[in-house]
């Protein structure tokens, strides 16, 4: 028997297979890690949370504070790991806005020319006309960090890494290919290096968890699973085309919006000022008792009348045995037959005085992360700290 060679079209066929089989073994690997991220953030909430309540029993001079610290210091490491693991698994909650791309990269490019190194060309070519997409601004970031950080790791010896923006549009057949929701005006993201580049088998792995080329103790195998999932998560579509000796090129595309980049910058942190001894009711629904419970020793030793339930059915029938008001609805988002925002549209009929705080370091779906994006009410991320939820609260009663 001869030997066959395929035309041009049994090639695509086969690439097309590569890449749904591919993007079916992320999916799954993302299913298992958004699930075991989840379990682990609320663990997390907790130890951070009665850590920070020791930290200020224990006052300034204790000998057991640093202990203390320590413990709390291990787990802001590992909210970080979960953090990342969440945004492989599209399970993150993102603040969206619009944004123009060519501004993301001008400002981080001090920033990309301090952490590359003397020896690496940074280039930058920006599109002539506003790149504006609907993202998170600080995940967004945090794309292009992690791209320039895999790719001067990539060029010991330097070289070049370039940054590209490109208004492009994509026809049924390419969307398709790639996996983007539909055809249409898209905005390209082009990050590239000259260095040592990739085999095909690191390059089928290269977005997985905690897969890395890097010698032990050097990177998690986070960053590049990161970055496929804010893509993904934001509409994106992310491929990489590299060869032994030829560099890599990672292209991102996310789609096109009309519309005026969202005006401001992120506000600085604020110091951990003493808060006011408080007087307003809140309704606390989460349904894990433990970090129930904490959440209410927090808010109660601030001066708050705390009303709690663990679902949201639960929580629904409060409002009518309870007969002063109810200030503020402090509820988790993902839980069992109610979600938060289902709770909150529910709620709001009732008292329609209360405000709305959303808590959670996790969506079970789309769906529910679009609902507390539209929502009226505000977010705080798990894991948090006894002062964060306490500011946090306090900064959503006080909003004019």
């Amino acid at each position: 028997m001869g030997l066959h060679r395929m035309d041009g079209t049994q090639s695509a066929r086969a690439g097309e297979q590569d890449r749904q089989l591919q993007t079916q073994r992320l999916e799954a690997i993302g299913r298992m890690a958004g699930g075991v991220a989840h379990d682990f953030n609320n663990l997390l909430s907790a130890i951070l949370g009665y850590a920070g309540l020791l930290e200020t029993g224990l006052g300034a001079e204790h000998p057991l504070l640093v202990d203390v610290q320590g413990v709390q210091h291990a787990a802001d490491k590992a909210a970080i790991l979960v953090r990342q693991l969440l945004a492989f698994s599209r399970r993150q909650v993102l603040q969206a806005e619009i944004l123009d791309l060519n501004a993301v990269v001008s400002e981080m490019h001090r920033m990309l020319r301090r952490i590359i190194g003397e020896d690496i060309e940074l280039v930058t070519v920006l599109e002539a006309v506003p790149a504006t997409v609907r993202a998170d601004p600080m995940q967004l970031e945090q794309v292009v960090m992690n791209l320039a950080v895999n790719a001067a790791d990539a060029m010991p010896d330097g070289g070049r890494l370039s940054v590209a923006t490109e208004d492009v549009e994509v026809d049924s057949l390419q969307g398709r290919a790639l996996g983007l929701p539909g055809p249409g005006r898209y905005v390209a993201l082009t990050v590239a290096d000259t260095g040592i580049g990739m085999d095909a088998e690191t390059r089928s792995s290269v977005f997985e968890p905690f897969f890395t080329t890097k010698a032990p103790g050097l990177g998690t195998g986070l960053g590049l699973a990161t970055v496929y999932g804010i893509v993904l998560q934001s509409g994106g579509s992310i491929r990489v085309d590299s060869a032994p000796g030829h560099g890599s090129r990672f292209r991102i595309l996310l789609p096109h919006v009309d519309g005026e980049p969202t005006a401001g910058c992120e506000p600085a942190p604020k110091e951990q000022r003493a808060l006011p001894f408080a007087s307003e009711t809140v309704l606390l629904v989460e349904d894990q008792e433990m970090l129930r419970s904490l959440a209410r020793r927090v808010l109660e030793s601030r001066g708050y009348t705390v009303l709690d339930a663990g679902y949201g059915d639960e929580a629904l029938r409060l409002p009518q045995a309870h007969a002063g008001p109810i200030h503020l609805l402090l509820t988790d988002v993902v839980m069992p037959n109610m979600s938060g925002p289902e709770l909150a549209r529910r709620f709001t009929p009732l008292r329609p005085e209360a405000r709305v705080l959303y808590v959670s370091g996790y969506s079970a779906d789309e769906r529910t992360l679009e609902q507390v994006g539209e929502g009226s009410g505000s977010f705080l991320a798990k894991p948090f700290t006894p002062h964060a939820l306490a500011a946090k609260v306090r900064e959503v009663l006080d909003y004019p």
